[in-house]
């Protein structure tokens, strides 16, 4: 059996259970607007930064900073979000000074949560992605218009100063480890000359060009051994003349002669034939030689080689060096700053107050409604015939026989009105 069924149903449950609904809706209406006060509004600032194309064509003079622009701007995110980053921002800024109990942690998780980077990708060339962005954009949300726009702001900074930072470091490690290369080759090259000197040093007589001399010079020497053997004979002969027609005293002083003579034949013939003896030690061992300095040589031509590409390549890195450093290449500008918001971006209090307003009166006409179901009785003529089919002879109305109850202002008036005076 139910309780409503008609507009003078409603109208009565409203009338018996008006105490309560009028309790719930100032209850919820109190909190709905003790909950909109404490509602703290939040302002956001964005700032759009573009990712300029290089203004020297990469035709021309090639930048040494490779990898997409996704990548890089991904790491300077990952740099701006560090803990060490965003500690020294927040400390800047003084931003949840209001929140003195809040820990450093929770204080980055905050700011990390506040803070929004995103980038929009670049129209594509055919249909590969290359990972280029065209557009970055910085957003802020902080409890004031100023602050949102400082913390923007800051970031926005931040992310154009690291870009082109990291642009540069880049771009110089790439040039120092060509110089360092470069050096390293030199090196080689000097010690490569300095062993090679040494070894013509060692070999001097078997260097190219040598053999041939020498050669000469050993066929000088058979000429001077030949000399020196006819020589030794013609004095041989003479001794054995003077022994045979001399008288002994004169053959003797002759032949003590002779012998000098033959002493000094003999010297010089041992000393032709130790030079003769070094000379075609030389002569045979010069292949090997040869061999040796042609290794040097190929060796010698490498390291060349490798030093003229290194010079090339160091060339082109000091040239990208000097293009990041003019900030020719791709760079970051700011096309629209930051700016103080006009209006915050969370709901109204006003709203959240009327919102909760219509929220405590749908829930004391739920509860209405409920304590009337749950006590189902027949108040009138009309839901009996509807209830029970037939209609009452006689509606006796319900008379309330407890003494009326006076209001507070009543009782007041009452306490304090003075009594009349009895007529005369």
């Amino acid at each position: 059996m139910g309780p409503i069924y008609s507009i003078s149903d409603v109208i009565d449950m409203l009338r018996r259970r008006a105490r309560l609904i009028l309790g719930v809706i100032l209850l919820g209406s109190v909190l709905s607007l003790i909950v909109a006060m404490s509602r703290q509004h939040e302002y956001e600032s964005y700032e759009v930064i573009q990712i300029a194309r290089p203004v020297v064509s990469d035709e021309l003079a090639r930048s040494t900073v490779e990898g997409s622009s996704a990548r890089r701007l991904q790491l300077i995110q990952q740099i701006l979000t560090t803990r060490g980053t965003m500690l020294e921002i927040i400390e800047k800024y003084g931003i949840y000074d209001d929140l003195p109990g809040l820990k450093p942690q929770a204080k980055v998780n905050m700011l990390r949560t506040a803070v929004r980077i995103e980038g929009t990708a670049a129209a594509r060339e055919g249909y590969s992605d290359d990972g280029a962005i065209s557009v970055l954009s910085i957003t802020a949300r902080m409890p004031t218009p100023e602050l949102a726009q400082q913390v923007a702001h800051e970031f926005g900074q931040r992310t154009i100063e690291l870009s082109k930072q990291t642009r540069i470091d880049n771009a110089r490690a790439t040039l120092t480890f060509f110089d360092a290369q470069k050096a390293a080759l030199e090196q080689d090259i000097e010690r490569l000359d300095a062993e090679i000197e040494a070894y013509r040093a060692t070999h001097q007589l078997s260097l190219p060009g040598a053999v041939e001399a020498r050669r000469g010079e050993i066929s000088t020497i058979n000429d001077g051994l030949l000399d020196i053997a006819r020589e030794r004979i013609r004095l041989e002969r003479a001794m054995e003349l003077a022994s045979q027609s001399e008288r002994p005293a004169t053959a003797e002083r002759l032949r003590k002669d002779l012998s000098e003579q033959l002493a000094t034949l003999d010297a010089q013939r041992d000393l032709l034939e130790e030079r003769k003896t070094a000379l075609e030690r030389l002569i045979e061992s010069s292949p090997e030689v040869e061999r040796a300095l042609g290794a040097y040589d190929r060796s010698l031509d490498q390291l060349r080689d490798q030093l003229a590409q290194v010079v090339s390549r160091r060339n082109e890195a000091e040239m990208g060096f000097l293009i990041e450093a003019e900030r020719q290449a791709e760079r970051l500008t700011v096309i629209e700053e930051a700016a103080i918001p006009d209006y915050p971006v969370t709901e109204s209090r006003k709203k959240l107050a009327l919102l909760g307003l219509a929220g405590s009166i749908g829930v004391a006409l739920a509860l209405a409604y409920v304590l009337e179901w749950r006590n189902p009785v027949i108040r009138s003529a009309d839901q009996m015939e509807r209830e029970l089919g037939f209609r009452p002879v006689v509606v006796v109305p319900y008379l309330d026989a407890s003494a009326p109850r006076r209001s507070l202002w009543q009782r007041l008036t009452h306490r304090f009105r003075r009594p009349r005076a009895p007529a005369e």
